[in-house]
């Protein structure tokens, strides 16, 4: 038991730059208060005390925000950051070394009994206000974006965002290349997301962009071998782009301001 109590309380310092001292995090961590409760209750429900056992898990409830089913499966050295209105359903399974920060749900899709909350795997991180919804299972080290809503499983180690869910990947290498062609044929990044993981949407759009700047090239071509064959020249220029659509700060629009 004690020794439980050591790793929950040591895998707050490893996570948690603001923790100072074993008394402060004790007394005033909420994640770690609402752990320790869950530890009781759990056991608890384990034996067939189950009522005491909800009792207790309301109980901490009040005092945290932070709401976990009794029943729930938590590995070791499970940490909640923040933590007010993390919500933990009843059929939950989560491994070891996992976080969790404020506003997470790991919530079940149906009435009916049975599995039908998330099992996360060992060292996975959702982000604040995420929801990962049914009976899905979320492998290894995966990381869940802030305010995504995931109701599909996740391979182990990826990334996913968004609404619904999904998983992302580094960015292509060809990525910085299009958005360099893009800024010098139009003066201004079409698609401007500054992430280190490539959205899948970013990336069809950037298909798609990457295909009319072919077709812009053989009109243009056609243009001029007309020209050669008696044909008037067509001298087509791009609309002017808005710039106040674009952050003030952003390079980008600074080059474009330059080039004008």
């Amino acid at each position: 038991m004690f020794k439980r109590l050591k790793s929950d309380i040591r895998c707050v310092f490893e996570r948690d730059p603001a923790a100072r001292n074993t008394f402060e995090v004790i007394t005033t961590y909420p994640g770690l208060h609402a752990i320790l409760w869950y530890r009781l209750a759990h056991g608890l429900w384990n034996i067939g005390l189950k009522w005491l056992a909800r009792f207790i898990s309301t109980l901490a409830r009040w005092l945290t925000g932070i709401e976990i089913h009794p029943a729930a499966k938590i590995g070791e050295r499970f940490f909640i950051d923040h933590g007010m209105g993390v919500v933990i359903g009843e059929t939950a399974e989560i491994g070891d070394d996992c976080t969790l920060y404020h506003g997470v749900t790991l919530g079940g899709t149906s009435w009916q009994k049975g599995k039908r909350h998330p099992t996360l795997g060992n060292g996975v991180v959702v982000g604040a206000g995420a929801k990962v919804l049914g009976p899905i299972e979320i492998g290894d080290n995966a990381r869940i974006g802030s305010n995504a809503v995931v109701v599909k499983p996740v391979s182990e180690g990826k990334t996913v965002v968004g609404i619904p869910g999904r998983e992302v990947d580094q960015k292509d290498k060809d990525l910085e290349k299009r958005r360099a062609k893009m800024a010098e044929k139009i003066g201004f990044d079409a698609y401007g997301v500054g992430q280190e993981m490539a959205d899948p949407v970013e990336k069809a759009i950037y298909s798609l962009l990457d295909h009319i700047q072919v077709q812009d090239e053989r009109m243009e071509a056609m243009a001029k071998e007309l020209a050669k064959l008696g044909g008037e020249l067509i001298e087509a220029k791009l609309p002017e782009l808005d710039d106040a659509v674009l952050e003030p700060n952003d390079p980008v629009q600074a080059a474009h301001l330059k080039k004008e």
